[in-house]
């Protein structure tokens, strides 16, 4: 583990075009947080990414001059040996299995998307796997580590985790982080200065109360989110309306349950122009590597704000030096439930805010549960928890009532058929589904 001489970081998938964020905020914010070691690790397949963003993450160190060493390597084992740090930023089956999880659902008329209804649920059965094994790997060589997941369903990769793993775990989104970005400059106050309470789970919470210096600051952030009148609001906009009645801000990923008409409709219509978000962020990650491997570039360039996930790596570096320096200042973190959402299960993980101490983030109370919130957190964690099982098991019935019961998917029937689909689709990624057949009984 870490000496003085300062601490060991393995990134997970660090050939990611998100990397030069998260290494330019070890740099900044080293003093708190003295990196010694960061291990950017990989697989084969994207060796040839992680030797670019590796290449540029080496410049970063040298222009910084801090005593950083930058090792790139696809040996797991080796980088998470004795970490204090594991970060986990994987995308298994790459961008063309998002690119399937967008598409085959909007063939049976369902949304197509990367974390939320059946492109999630496959995300996680790809992904759920891999992640435990390594945190056996974490459990075996850095049993103190603390591992961070970016990995998304983030939500769920975390739960497995809790449920299935002894290790101290973490999930982390960066939208908690971009809402108070965004309250910070509306108000022009210091985002210590803003206190915005989260109620729910990943990619499906509710902003219940946004205090800024002490001043409730909610219905004016409700009535902002609205520049037209209640009569004649576009379907892809939030209703005015609908939001005073509700009394909380919802996250943008709930735009797919309350308007899934419109934005079912609008999926189709880019797809048909051929431009699902996967084709999207291909083009850009394209372009990064582009001017990644620039031998003149030693900084992060402005382009990868366009990527999506921004403040990602503000998220990470806050959290790893609050753990590091046990800080107890307050993030937005998914942690097990422990009775916070007393309708959840003890083990669910949930999306709130925490106060980060050295032994890890305690979640605090909450002070207003939208009573129209319930039903809707409880049914997709139903969905969630019966997916992580499938996930570990490789159970088809699992599967299927997890899909059955997702609150986007509009029949048995349909979640059959498209479950079909999409398990063959993803069968090179989902060993403990088809193991089975193999060994010579048949899939049923």
């Amino acid at each position: 583990m870490a000496t003085n001489q300062g601490l060991k970081i393995a990134v997970i998938g660090g050939g990611s075009s998100y990397t030069p964020e998260l290494v330019e905020g070890f740099i900044l914010h080293y003093k708190e947080l003295p990196v010694r070691e960061l291990w950017l690790v990989d697989i084969d397949p994207g060796l040839h990414k992680l030797n670019i963003v590796g290449s540029l993450a080496k410049r970063m160190v040298e222009k910084s001059g801090l005593p950083i060493e930058v090792h790139l390597t696809t040996d797991r084992r080796k980088a998470i040996e004795g970490a204090d740090f594991v970060s986990t930023q994987i995308r298994v089956g790459m961008l063309d299995a998002r690119a399937r999880d967008e598409s085959i659902p909007l063939k049976y008329g369902v949304i197509g998307q990367e974390t939320t209804g059946p492109g999630g649920m496959l995300k996680a059965l790809r992904t759920i796997p891999v992640i435990l094994d390594i945190c056996r790997d974490i459990e075996e060589l850095a049993p103190n580590a603390w591992l961070l997941n970016f990995t998304n369903p983030a939500g769920m990769v975390t739960e497995a985790v809790l449920r299935y793993s002894n290790v101290k775990s973490v999930g982390l989104c960066n939208a908690p982080i971009g809402l108070i970005k965004q309250v910070s400059a509306k108000y022009n106050a210091a985002p210590d200065r803003i206190y915005a309470e989260f109620v729910g789970l990943n990619h499906l919470h509710w902003i219940t109360r946004i205090d800024v210096e002490g001043e409730d600051k909610l219905d004016d952030m409700l009535a902002d989110t609205a520049g037209y009148s209640a009569k004649n609001v576009p379907a892809r906009e939030w209703n005015p309306e609908f939001l005073q009645s509700l009394h909380a801000l919802p996250s943008y990923y709930l735009k797919y349950f309350y308007m899934t008409d419109a934005m079912l409709a609008e999926q189709q219509e880019s797809f048909k122009q051929g431009g699902n978000r996967a084709e999207v962020v291909k083009h850009v990650e394209e372009e990064l590597f582009a001017i990644y491997a620039n031998p003149e570039l030693s900084e992060k360039p402005k382009q990868l704000e366009q990527r999506g996930g921004a403040f990602y790596s503000e998220a990470a570096v806050n959290l790893m030096r609050s753990l590091h320096n046990g800080t107890n200042d307050i993030q937005t973190l998914n942690v097990a439930n422990r009775g916070v959402l007393d309708f959840l299960p003890e083990d669910a993980s949930i999306e709130v805010n925490c106060v980060v101490t050295k032994t890890g983030p305690l979640p605090l109370p909450l002070t207003k549960i939208p009573p129209m919130a319930k039903g809707l957190i409880h049914a997709v964690k139903t969905y969630e928890q019966l997916a992580i099982n499938a996930a570990v098991t490789g159970d088809r019935s699992l599967a299927i009532q997890a899909l059955a019961h997702h609150p986007l998917v509009p029949s048995v029937e349909v979640a059959i058929a498209m479950l079909d689909e999409m398990l063959e689709a993803n069968k090179a990624y989902l060993p403990n589904f088809f193991a089975k057949e193999t060994a010579g009984t048949p899939v049923q």
